[in-house]
Protein backbone atom coordinates (compact mmCIF):
# COMPACT_ATOMS: atom_id res chain seq x y z
CA UNK A 1 0.00 0.00 0.00
CA UNK A 2 2.92 2.36 0.53
CA UNK A 3 3.80 2.32 -3.18
CA UNK A 4 0.63 3.88 -4.68
CA UNK A 5 0.28 6.24 -1.73
CA UNK A 6 3.85 7.49 -2.19
CA UNK A 7 3.28 7.92 -5.93
CA UNK A 8 0.18 10.04 -5.24
CA UNK A 9 2.16 12.27 -2.87
CA UNK A 10 4.90 12.78 -5.47
CA UNK A 11 2.35 13.59 -8.17
CA UNK A 12 0.57 16.04 -5.87
CA UNK A 13 3.88 17.68 -4.99
CA UNK A 14 4.83 18.02 -8.67
CA UNK A 15 1.43 19.49 -9.52
CA UNK A 16 1.72 22.04 -6.71
CA UNK A 17 5.18 23.07 -7.91
CA UNK A 18 4.06 23.36 -11.53
CA UNK A 19 1.10 25.50 -10.50
CA UNK A 20 3.36 27.73 -8.43
CA UNK A 21 5.67 28.18 -11.40
CA UNK A 22 2.66 28.95 -13.61
CA UNK A 23 1.84 31.88 -11.30
CA UNK A 24 5.38 33.20 -11.70
CA UNK A 25 5.19 32.86 -15.50
CA UNK A 26 1.85 34.69 -15.53
CA UNK A 27 3.31 37.49 -13.41
CA UNK A 28 6.26 37.84 -15.76
CA UNK A 29 3.97 37.81 -18.79
CA UNK A 30 1.96 40.67 -17.28
CA UNK A 31 5.20 42.59 -16.71
CA UNK A 32 6.04 42.11 -20.39
CA UNK A 33 2.59 43.42 -21.31
CA UNK A 34 3.17 46.54 -19.22
CA UNK A 35 6.60 46.96 -20.86
CA UNK A 36 4.89 46.94 -24.27
CA UNK A 37 2.49 49.65 -23.05
CA UNK A 38 5.45 51.65 -21.72
CA UNK A 39 7.28 51.33 -25.04
CA UNK A 40 4.27 52.55 -27.02
CA UNK A 41 3.42 55.36 -24.58
CA UNK A 42 7.05 56.51 -24.49
CA UNK A 43 7.09 56.67 -28.29
CA UNK A 44 3.90 58.73 -28.36
CA UNK A 45 5.12 61.08 -25.63
CA UNK A 46 8.55 61.44 -27.23
CA UNK A 47 7.25 62.07 -30.74
CA UNK A 48 4.60 64.48 -29.51
CA UNK A 49 7.03 66.45 -27.38
CA UNK A 50 9.57 66.60 -30.22
CA UNK A 51 6.98 67.87 -32.70
CA UNK A 52 5.77 70.44 -30.18
CA UNK A 53 9.30 71.67 -29.39
CA UNK A 54 10.33 71.79 -33.06
CA UNK A 55 7.48 74.07 -34.02
CA UNK A 56 7.86 76.07 -30.80
CA UNK A 57 11.49 76.83 -31.75
CA UNK A 58 10.50 77.76 -35.32
CA UNK A 59 7.87 80.13 -33.96
CA UNK A 60 10.28 81.64 -31.41
CA UNK A 61 12.77 82.37 -34.23
CA UNK A 62 10.00 83.91 -36.36
CA UNK A 63 10.55 81.34 -39.12
CA UNK A 64 6.87 80.46 -39.12
CA UNK A 65 4.02 82.74 -38.21
CA UNK A 66 1.39 80.16 -37.40
CA UNK A 67 2.37 76.76 -36.03
CA UNK A 68 -0.77 76.10 -34.01
CA UNK A 69 -1.95 72.91 -35.71
CA UNK A 70 1.38 71.02 -35.50
CA UNK A 71 1.86 72.15 -31.89
CA UNK A 72 -1.66 70.94 -31.00
CA UNK A 73 -0.94 67.65 -32.77
CA UNK A 74 2.24 67.25 -30.72
CA UNK A 75 0.37 67.98 -27.51
CA UNK A 76 -2.37 65.52 -28.50
CA UNK A 77 0.25 62.79 -28.98
CA UNK A 78 1.66 63.48 -25.51
CA UNK A 79 -1.85 63.38 -24.01
CA UNK A 80 -2.55 60.11 -25.82
CA UNK A 81 0.69 58.59 -24.52
CA UNK A 82 -0.02 59.66 -20.94
CA UNK A 83 -3.61 58.39 -21.12
CA UNK A 84 -2.48 55.08 -22.58
CA UNK A 85 0.15 54.71 -19.86
CA UNK A 86 -2.35 55.53 -17.10
CA UNK A 87 -4.78 52.92 -18.43
CA UNK A 88 -1.98 50.36 -18.76
CA UNK A 89 -0.90 50.98 -15.17
CA UNK A 90 -4.49 50.67 -13.91
CA UNK A 91 -4.97 47.40 -15.80
CA UNK A 92 -1.64 46.05 -14.54
CA UNK A 93 -2.43 46.85 -10.90
CA UNK A 94 -5.93 45.34 -11.18
CA UNK A 95 -4.60 42.17 -12.84
CA UNK A 96 -1.76 41.73 -10.35
CA UNK A 97 -4.05 42.21 -7.33
CA UNK A 98 -6.40 39.57 -8.74
CA UNK A 99 -3.49 37.22 -9.36
CA UNK A 100 -2.20 37.74 -5.83
CA UNK A 101 -5.66 37.04 -4.36
CA UNK A 102 -6.00 33.84 -6.41
CA UNK A 103 -2.50 32.73 -5.43
CA UNK A 104 -3.19 33.41 -1.75
CA UNK A 105 -6.46 31.47 -1.82
CA UNK A 106 -4.75 28.50 -3.49
CA UNK A 107 -1.97 28.73 -0.91
CA UNK A 108 -4.48 28.83 1.95
CA UNK A 109 -6.17 25.70 0.55
CA UNK A 110 -2.81 23.94 0.38
CA UNK A 111 -2.89 23.56 -3.39
CA UNK A 112 0.41 25.38 -3.87
CA UNK A 113 3.34 26.14 -1.62
CA UNK A 114 3.77 29.83 -2.45
CA UNK A 115 7.24 29.88 -0.92
CA UNK A 116 8.76 32.18 -3.54
CA UNK A 117 8.29 35.91 -3.22
CA UNK A 118 5.79 37.84 -5.31
CA UNK A 119 7.57 41.23 -5.30
CA UNK A 120 6.39 44.62 -6.47
CA UNK A 121 7.11 44.98 -10.16
CA UNK A 122 10.05 47.19 -11.13
CA UNK A 123 8.24 47.63 -14.43
CA UNK A 124 5.35 49.23 -12.54
CA UNK A 125 7.73 51.62 -10.77
CA UNK A 126 9.25 52.57 -14.13
CA UNK A 127 5.78 53.13 -15.60
CA UNK A 128 4.82 55.40 -12.70
CA UNK A 129 8.00 57.46 -13.13
CA UNK A 130 7.34 57.77 -16.86
CA UNK A 131 3.76 58.82 -16.14
CA UNK A 132 5.03 61.59 -13.85
CA UNK A 133 7.44 62.70 -16.57
CA UNK A 134 4.61 62.77 -19.12
CA UNK A 135 2.43 64.86 -16.83
CA UNK A 136 5.36 67.27 -16.30
CA UNK A 137 5.80 67.51 -20.08
CA UNK A 138 2.10 68.32 -20.52
CA UNK A 139 2.27 71.00 -17.82
CA UNK A 140 5.36 72.46 -19.46
CA UNK A 141 3.76 72.50 -22.89
CA UNK A 142 0.40 73.80 -21.73
CA UNK A 143 1.58 76.53 -19.39
CA UNK A 144 5.03 77.22 -20.89
CA UNK A 145 6.74 76.54 -17.56
CA UNK A 146 9.41 74.26 -16.14
CA UNK A 147 12.52 72.82 -17.73
CA UNK A 148 10.70 71.93 -20.97
CA UNK A 149 9.06 75.30 -21.54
Amino acid sequence: MAGPELKLDVNTELAARRTGMAFQRTRLAEDRTLMAVIRTALSLIGFGFTIFQFFQKLRDQNLVTHAGAPRHFGMALVWLGVLMLALGIAYHVQFMLGLRRLRQSMRDEGLIHGETAFPVSLTLITALLLLATGVAAIASMQFDIGPFG
